[in-house]
């Protein structure tokens, strides 16, 4: 079973979606069949390096409120992301463009398959959300992919380049395509979409019923034996 996951990086709810998600993941019996893959999507793809000014600050000034306001909204999602183990530090935050750390995203992809690139998502999640790295700073992000086992000077090469930038952009045409607007967004073979960071039990609905689907159970009857020949128990009891 494939599962497709659109998000950023300076997205808390995608951090807290990818918490729930591997916790109801874990729960799922059939978790070794199941391929998870990360697609690129920017929530502001003109967003400079690193804004001039604090996250608090801009987010006032980004839905018209007070920075007081701002800062309770920040507290908010503290508190909502710590019921998910997560330790959100928002005055630490340094905001950027997260092109770059997208198409590292891509790199880890094809360099270790999809263990690796999650491993570099949920550390570029920490990177930022926790600790306050300047997510669109290229030493930041080499330094970053090297410490979950990505080679340093391929990383740097990458950031150098224009590598995986293709990649990326076709992550956001398949996303306007299926009508994305915003993340984190689960696609389970694409055919069943989810929107928004879902409580673990909601995300494993979803799996147990897509696996049902694509693995349907067919009931067969031994040749010469009638259907009610078969002993069983059934409603906590057994007729003998």
């Amino acid at each position: 079973m494939k599962v497709d996951i659109w998000s950023d990086v300076v997205c808390p709810w995608c951090a807290i979606g990818r918490a729930r998600f591997t916790a109801a993941l874990a729960e799922f019996p059939h978790r070794e069949d199941v391929q998870v893959r990360w697609h690129s999507f920017e929530l502001d793809p003109h967003a400079p390096r690193e804004l001039p000014e604090s996250l608090t600050e801009h987010l006032a000034a980004k839905y018209g409120v007070s920075v007081e306001q701002a800062q309770g909204m920040h507290r908010k999602m503290t508190e909502t992301a710590a019921e998910d183990g997560l330790d959100f530090h928002f005055e630490r935050a340094r905001s950027g463009n997260t092109f770059d750390a997208h198409r590292l995203l891509h790199h880890a992809l094809e360099t270790g398959g999809e263990p690796l690139q999650d491993q570099l998502k949920e550390r570029l999640f920490s990177a930022y959300l926790t600790e306050g790295e300047p997510i669109g700073d290229p030493d930041t992000l080499v330094r970053v992919a090297e410490e979950v086992g990505l080679d340093a000077d391929e990383a740097r090469a990458v950031l150098a380049s224009d590598r995986y930038a293709d990649a990326v952009r076709a992550d956001e045409l398949q996303a306007s395509r299926y009508g994305i607007t915003g993340v984190p967004f689960y696609v389970i073979d694409e055919k069943y979409g989810v929107s928004g960071a879902q409580p673990a039990e909601a995300l494993r609905q979803v799996l147990d019923t897509a696996w049902a689907e694509a693995n349907p159970l067919t009931l067969l009857t031994p040749s010469g034996v009638r259907s009610d020949e078969g002993g069983a128990c059934a409603d906590g009891s057994c007729a003998v």
